[in-house]
């Protein structure tokens, strides 16, 4: 592990979603709170927002808990994302990861959320909820 790190559970549940190649950001996800993310590639485009925002007949996947690192990360320190991922993956939890500039969010699937915050405490981490 890089170093033990402090982490925080957003209270929001979250959906990750598949909007159409080239898609601006939809009216109805604009006022999500606490994580909005916009990604468009060449050859996708997709958002995590709040799961309550995302109208029923968008193709998503629903149901994720956010765990964002507490603090600003520089740029420069490796093996950050690895100290949370090998504990989860051997835990058989898996994860959707989004970065900011400061930061870094682990989406994990609500039903799998106690599980990771027990393995992130037992290999050192702090999680508060």
């Amino acid at each position: 592990m890089s170093r033990p790190l402090s982490l925080r559970l957003l209270s929001q549940t979250f959906a990750i979603v598949r909007l159409p190649v080239g898609a601006g950001l939809p009216w109805w996800a604009a006022a999500s709170e606490g994580l909005l993310s916009f990604t468009r590639a060449p050859d996708e485009t997709s958002l995590v927002c709040e799961a309550a925002r995302v109208p029923s007949d968008t193709q998503a996947e629903r149901g994720f808990r956010a765990l964002r690192i507490v603090g600003t990360l520089p740029f420069e320190e490796t093996g950050i994302l690895v100290s949370l991922a090998n504990p989860l993956a051997h835990a058989g939890i898996p994860i959707f990861v989004n970065s900011t500039f400061d930061t870094d969010y682990l989406l994990i699937r609500e039903n799998d959320v106690d599980r990771a915050i027990e393995v992130l405490r037992e290999v050192g981490h702090t999680v508060s909820e």
